[in-house]
């Protein structure tokens, strides 16, 4: 089931095959913003671009948006800041770029179209005139197997600061499409072919494929699209942040005061701490998920309830993950979170209020011995809840889960609940600050016993439950 059906339903209505190709440009169209714009300002961030590779840089960019350099002159301006380093060492800086900002940028409506495309079987592809390094980790992430890209000319394993010629730009996308096809040794079908882009440059391209798609188009394009009357798409979940999303976010996280005081007055009459933190949690839940504009559905929610004290365990995409966890559990538990939150002036305070147990994730002897007291609560009847991943990721793939939930679980003799979260990258992104309204899917999976489980089989019981969240996330 798609996230977006309105964007993918005349995608699965389509003919199947690898015979139907669908071409996605990078910037813009799958990712918000620019690449290129990133590396930039990450080398110069990082002390790699000195005054005069800057400078080169800014010339290049002023002289291609005046015309008077094409495209490949352009490229060409900015490859030369690259010359003399490694190809090893800029994969690695591509690969680097990705994780700590281009993959939170991922539109998740592209994403969603992608998969469609995929599940028809048709052969799908990033065509872009970005080079391999920005391109690669986008197209990896997305399980897209082929990379149209410009090429930046090694030597010996080393960047020589100039480009193989021709570049993936304008005609030279249309090419490139078509060399694909003999490459692959499959006769594509252009008449039957998707092609998503913003920019009008790439009309050579858009022209040949029955099913061109401007997506997030520039004025020109937009002009271009209601002219032939191609539909064109616009996204919205990523970019800029409307004042509706900012006012919502405010609300969101405002709420939580007054869901704190709302419950001081149960807890100074029964002299019960931890109703107080109860009515807290399950109240703002409710409110700030409804300020923010975000509907939860799912699927298993017996499971939550079936057998309590228990370890809820979840797979850490977003900051909106811990309200989405409050409006599920409600009651009777309290989180783990990184040390760093401790010394938080404002969250703090209020998550040593709640229980919260506090890891340090980089000292292993200081977090086992912090296990201690949670360990004890749940002994006591209070559950706990978890990411085992250890981290926000920006990918809705899960990485590595790490032992001390499960090892948890194991010597208090509780079970373990997986509650999987579909797509709250949706809404909160890692690196991002707003909330974005939306729909997010929860599937609680049923309770697992982890009663004869033993540290010697521990590693094979950790990979079947974080298998049983790549199968059901699809």
């Amino acid at each position: 089931m798609s996230a977006y059906p309105e964007l993918t339903r005349e995608i699965e209505e389509s003919e199947e095959g690898p015979e139907v190709a669908a071409f996605f440009d990078l910037d813009r169209t799958l990712i918000q913003g620019f690449s290129a714009l990133t590396f930039v300002r990450d080398g110069a961030t990082r002390g790699q671009y000195g005054p005069l590779d800057l400078a080169e840089l800014g010339m290049a960019a002023t002289s291609f948006q005046l015309g008077t350099i094409g495209f490949s002159a352009f490229l060409s301006g900015t490859a030369r800041v690259m010359r003399g380093v490694k190809e090893e060492e800029f994969e690695q800086v591509g690969r680097r770029v990705f994780e700590e900002s281009l993959g939170s940028r991922i539109h998740p409506e592209a994403r969603a179209i992608v998969e469609a495309h995929k599940r028809r079987g048709h052969t799908v592809a990033v065509v872009s005139s970005a080079t391999r390094f920005q391109v690669e980790p986008v197209a990896e992430e997305l399980g897209i197997d082929h990379v149209l890209a410009s090429q930046l000319e090694v030597r010996d394993g080393v960047l020589t600061g100039e480009i193989v010629s021709p570049s993936c730009y304008g005609e030279g996308k249309a090419s490139a499409a078509r060399k694909l096809a003999t490459e692959i040794g499959i006769d594509l079908d252009f008449e039957r072919s998707w092609f998503y882009t913003d920019s009008d440059e790439d009309l050579p391209l858009l022209e040949i494929v029955g099913n061109p798609r401007p997506t997030n188009p520039n004025s020109n394009l937009a002009k271009i699209a209601a002219r032939r009357g191609w539909p064109a798409m616009q996204f919205t979940h990523r970019g800029r942040p409307g004042m509706a999303e900012v006012v919502r976010t405010g609300l969101a996280a405002g709420s939580l005061v007054p869901s704190l005081i709302l419950g001081l007055p149960a807890a100074y009459l029964t002299g019960d701490w931890q109703r107080a933190v109860n009515i807290a949690a399950s109240t703002w839940g409710e409110l700030a998920t409804a300020l923010a504009g975000v509907e939860v559905r799912v699927t298993g929610e017996e499971h939550l309830w079936s057998r309590r004290p228990a370890v809820f365990i979840f797979n850490h995409q977003s900051g909106l993950d811990m309200l989405l966890i409050c409006k599920l559990l409600r009651r009777d538990f309290v989180g783990i979170g990184k040390k760093e939150l401790e010394s938080n002036p404002i969250l703090g305070p209020i998550m040593s209020f709640a229980g919260t147990v506090f890891v340090d994730r980089m000292n292993h002897e200081k977090a086992i011995q912090a296990l201690g007291p949670a360990i004890e609560a749940l002994r006591h009847g209070m559950s706990l809840a978890i990411a085992p991943e250890g981290t926000r990721t920006t990918s809705p793939h899960p990485t590595r889960f790490k032992k001390g939930a499960f090892y948890m679980a194991m010597e208090a003799g509780v079970p373990i609940v997986p509650i999987v979260l579909h797509n709250t990258l949706d809404a909160l992104p890692k690196h991002w600050y707003f909330i974005r309204p939306t729909t997010i899917d929860v599937d609680v999976l049923p309770p697992i016993d982890t009663t004869g489980w033993t540290r010697n089989d521990l590693d094979a019981r950790i990979d079947e439950i974080h298998q049983a969240y790549v199968d059901v996330l699809g």
